[in-house]
């Protein structure tokens, strides 16, 4: 059983199940536009919580077993949080299909920010590898400190794109609890 827990295989089978679903469905016309806008966008965000989560955690508990394996398991659950954001630009591409119109979107706050985070993400999950690692060195941790940008970016696209910004305002509630807990614990453990 805990072979298989550790099965990096089994992991991007249960994150791509929801992404399958979703691309399925919408190719099929069982959900709309709208709804698989928000599914994935929200799969997407559920994902870097969960990657961004890993570090309070382990700061709270350093020698729980699933520390340990959300953090061998980081890069997977970013990795995947990049698909879903490209699969939410690629269904809203798809959609609009008009290029002046996504244009003027582009240069408009709410969907710039978007593209900017994306841009970010893909950067991130392109270099979410061992090579990447090795070959960056010391500049691999400061690229991937660029999540925060990128999570700033994403919370202003939702929170100006939605038509009901209370889901959005609420996690970026708790991201920014877990954010000011990962920082106290950080400090906590400098000074001890």
């Amino acid at each position: 059983m805990v072979k298989l827990l550790k099965s990096k295989y089994l992991i991007w089978i249960v994150l791509s199940v929801p992404f399958i679903s979703i691309c399925f469905n919408y190719y099929f016309q069982n959900i709309f536009y709208g709804e698989t806008i928000h599914l994935s966008g929200k799969i997407s965000v559920q994902l870097l919580f969960l990657s961004l989560f890993v570090t309070p955690f382990m700061l709270t508990f350093p020698d729980n077993y699933l520390s340990k394996w959300l953090l061998s398991n980081r890069r997977y659950f970013g990795v995947a949080s990049f698909a879903y954001a490209l699969l939410h630009t690629i269904v809203y591409l798809d959609r609009i299909a008009d290029k002046d119109r996504i244009l003027n979107d582009f240069i408009s706050l709410e969907y710039l920010s978007g593209w900017l985070g994306l841009i970010i993400f893909l950067l991130l999950a392109i270099t979410s590898n061992n090579y990447s690692q090795r070959f960056m060195g010391r500049y691999w941790k400061k690229l991937h400190r660029f999540v925060y940008l990128a999570v700033v970016l994403i919370f202003f696209h939702w929170i100006l794109t939605a038509f009901n910004r209370t889901t959005a305002t609420i996690y970026l509630m708790i991201l920014c609890l877990i954010e000011v807990y990962r920082i106290w614990m950080s400090r906590k453990k400098l000074l001890s």
